[in-house]
């Protein structure tokens, strides 16, 4: 599995503008210095070799003696050095000389010292920062779909880290405080580094299906616990990577088409899902009247899995209005009747009071008192 998992999408957060990599931080000092070290050096040579000129010398034998000054060569007289004003030229010449010198070649080092330094110490900080996450999500790839489930995940505060093989992505990714990695996802080490074994998700969104079902085959096998969502160009290859070990399969395409047909069919169901899952103005109005959308999802262990949808009760003289389900198959059912049955992984989008949000969450969760709905532990 040597594959390199390089995202073809044309569309990157490198679309939002494009950055050109500095030099190193801190890097204007360095060149300021080898700058003026070099214009002193041109400028001291000039002088020099126009003083030797005053004195008789050819062109040729001026440049060549202070080339041998300065670098201190010493293969014998050009010509003979007899008269105090030459002497004390060639006295300057040396001393302003190895000055020069030394101080374009201490911007050199510094230049490199600088850069290496700052690099390994921001590696090894971000290294540490990446061994400390818990529960995190582990995003491979940065191309058009990672970069908007990037910036989601941290608009959520939810931990993440991204792996991909562009160093102008990485980069990118590195300086919107994105916690990164540049490597191959298919290679275990890598994987390892983005703390595998400590993440709950990883999301491989990669444009290629290969490099998808590889990565998909070397994170099951390191984690079998973790859930992993992966994405697919070509619908027949989620049969593949659910055969793999992969636990959702997004089909881009399908998704679109999808929506487009339900714009199309019943625009006014769908805009309002949409405000609702973007927490719209529509929520707002709602709760200053003590009403609030709640997404809830059916448990595994539920006891309203394969039951009917009018068996969910709450004992409130609040009541509570069911929306619309987001089906686990795909697809939203709206104002769905009381016969439908639920499944697991239903999503039950409920309109209600806030009293009646810890008894609906009790009904939807399977053993557990307390149910986690958009980003917020409710207590059962």
């Amino acid at each position: 599995m040597n594959r390199s998992p390089r995202d073809s999408d044309s569309g990157s957060i490198m679309n939002d503008h494009r950055r050109s990599p500095s030099h190193s931080l801190g890097s204007s000092g360095p060149f300021r210095k080898i700058y003026t070290g070099v214009t002193l050096f041109l400028i001291l040579c000039a002088v020099a070799a126009i003083g030797y000129i005053s004195a008789g010398w050819s062109v040729e034998d001026s440049l060549y003696r202070v080339i041998m000054t300065i670098f201190g060569v010493g293969y014998g007289e050009v010509r003979p050095i007899d008269s105090p004003g030459l002497r004390g030229l060639t006295i300057m010449l040396i001393m302003a000389g190895y000055a020069a010198v030394l101080y374009t070649v201490g911007g050199f080092m510094q230049m490199l010292i600088d850069g290496e330094l700052n690099k390994a110490l921001g590696a090894r900080k971000m290294t540490k920062e990446i061994e400390r996450l818990r529960d995190h999500t582990i995003v491979c790839g940065v191309g058009r779909m990672g970069s908007i489930l990037a910036r989601e995940l941290s608009a959520a505060g939810k931990p993440f880290v991204v792996i991909d093989t562009d160093s102008l992505r990485i980069q990118d990714a590195q300086q919107r405080g994105y916690l990164v990695i540049q490597g191959d996802a298919t290679e275990e080490h890598v994987l390892q580094q983005a703390g595998i074994k400590e993440a709950s998700v990883v999301a491989t969104v990669l444009s290629e299906d290969a490099t998808n079902v590889f990565i998909t085959i070397t994170a099951r096998e390191m984690n079998p616990e973790v859930m992993i969502i992966a994405r697919g160009e070509n619908p027949r290859t989620e049969k593949k990577l659910l055969g793999c070990g992969a636990n959702k399969v997004v089909l881009p395409t399908a998704i679109g088409a999808t929506k487009v047909a339900q714009l199309i069919v019943r625009p006014s169901a769908e805009n309002l899902l949409a405000q609702i899952a973007q927490h719209s103005g529509v929520t707002e109005e709602l709760g200053g009247i003590g009403l609030y959308f709640n997404e809830l999802q059916v448990a595994a262990g539920s006891p309203l899995v394969d039951r009917p949808l009018g068996e969910i009760e709450v004992r409130s003289n609040h009541g509570f209005l069911i929306v619309g389900i987001r089906k686990v198959e795909g697809g939203t059912v709206m104002n769905p009747p009381v016969e439908t049955v639920l499944s697991a992984g239903d999503l039950v989008i409920v309109l209600g009071h806030q009293d009646d949000i810890p008894q609906l969450t009790e009904k939807f969760s399977a053993k557990s008192k307390t149910m986690i709905y958009r980003g917020v532990a409710v207590p059962g």
